[in-house]
């Protein structure tokens, strides 16, 4: 595995780009927007943090990167993400990597044994968030959570904001990429489209094509920026 010395010198000169999504449908809506731009490649991760953090690796190993991006769909969180906008990440946290004790719940990071947060590329991140804006699409910056066991109740959901300040968007993989980009020393960004409400499920209320086509919009805009 190359050291994370040389995956910042990698980072530095390198300008082709790694874009990981969880499932095909999500490969595929890339792929439109990106119109086949072989600058990308763009594989499919599986779903969980454990599977993307895999195959993440993997890929690094194959191939030389400078970028790698988390995208794909994502639940978004009440007064911080409407269903059919898209959300880049300004920080992707494993949200539930902790203990519960009598007192609440502590991270790992208050444990003493690791972090569960993954730093982005911020200017990038910022870049890409005033790009998407330019192009017309509802676009918000913010916290993206991973959890291992997507929210259904009213009550995960609350907790999950008062734990994560600000969070915008909660899904499975973001941060198992991010872990695995970051042993390459490369950097990462997550970028989403949002398809249903952080809360109780309800798949009824899901508009997975609408997020689809949002991603698809939001892929568009990496050729110029990314």
């Amino acid at each position: 595995m190359k050291t994370e010395v040389n995956g910042s010198e990698q980072a530095s000169k390198n300008n082709r780009v790694l874009i990981m999504t969880s499932v095909e449908a999500e490969r595929e809506a890339v792929l439109r927007g990106l119109n086949h731009d072989d600058r990308f490649d763009v594989c499919v991760a599986g779903v969980g943090s454990v599977a993307a953090a895999i195959s993440t690796t993997k890929q690094l190993a194959k191939a030389s990167y400078g970028l790698v991006v988390n995208a794909g769909i994502a639940g978004g969180f009440e007064g911080q993400a409407e269903i059919g906008s898209i959300v880049v990440a300004s920080a992707i946290l494993a949200a539930d990597l902790g203990a519960e004790t009598p007192d609440g719940f502590l991270s790992v990071d208050e444990l003493g044994f690791g972090s569960s947060r993954i730093s982005v590329e911020a200017g990038l991140a910022a870049q890409v968030t005033e790009a998407i804006r330019a192009a017309g699409h509802t676009v918000s910056l913010g916290p993206v959570i991973t959890c291992t066991t997507v929210t259904g109740t009213a009550a995960t959901a609350e907790a999950l904001s008062h734990r994560v300040p600000g969070a915008v968007a909660e899904a499975m993989e973001g941060y198992g990429i991010g872990t695995a980009a970051a042993s390459y020393g490369l950097p990462v960004l997550e970028i989403r489209a949002i398809s249903n409400a952080v809360g109780p499920r309800n798949r009824a209320a899901w508009r997975i094509k609408e997020a689809l086509n949002a991603l698809e919009a939001a892929s568009a805009v990496f050729v110029e920026v990314l």
